[in-house]
């Protein structure tokens, strides 16, 4: 019985970008692991690797990201939103559904500075694959570190979104102004 060959090296962390650029969706890095015949931990210093060359990878809760080119029209804000953990699907799922997409979470902790962790849902289905993660994990969300205050990055097409997100998040009492 033929073993499936590893793919190693060089041409693995090639193979992992030409997958990762091709892509649309987050890959899990179990995924690229078993489309290489290596471990997951191989894959993880590959991917730290790429991103020493200044290859925009990102890991989200859903798996590697490749950061496409975002258009030239779209608009990124930050925005500063206070609430409990248990508002924190409420509050993805009303940027969402405004168009616009949670690029990640910034909080201010008082021995390390500034903290960002990468978040990239644009649709209720994400936000519901982030949400499951978190309770699968029992992971606590950055905010809980910092009272509920927190910060986002949000992209948009356009600054109707982002208006009209931020009124129905201030309508939830979650936009701090």
């Amino acid at each position: 019985m033929n073993k499936p060959k590893k793919i190693l090296g060089e041409e693995r962390r090639q193979l992992l970008l030409h997958v990762l650029k091709d892509s649309k969706q987050p890959i899990t890095g179990a995924e690229l692991a078993k489309m290489t015949n290596v471990s997951r931990q191989v894959i993880v210093g590959d991917i730290t690797l790429l991103k020493a060359r200044n290859e925009p990878i990102i890991a989200t809760s859903q798996g590697y990201l490749y950061m496409q080119q975002q258009a030239a029209t779209a608009i990124e804000k930050i925005i500063t939103c206070s609430h409990p953990p248990e508002q924190s699907e409420e509050e993805l799922n009303i940027l969402v559904d405004h168009g616009l997409t949670v690029k990640d979470v910034k909080i201010e902790h008082p021995v390390y500075g500034d903290l960002t962790a990468s978040i990239m849902v644009s649709n209720r289905k994400e936000v519901q694959l982030f949400m499951e993660n978190i309770k699968r994990t029992n992971a606590a969300f950055l905010s809980e570190l910092t009272d509920g205050i927190h910060l986002h990055t949000i992209i948009a097409k356009n600054q109707q979104e982002i208006t009209a997100a931020e009124n129905a998040l201030k309508s939830a009492g979650i936009l701090i102004i």
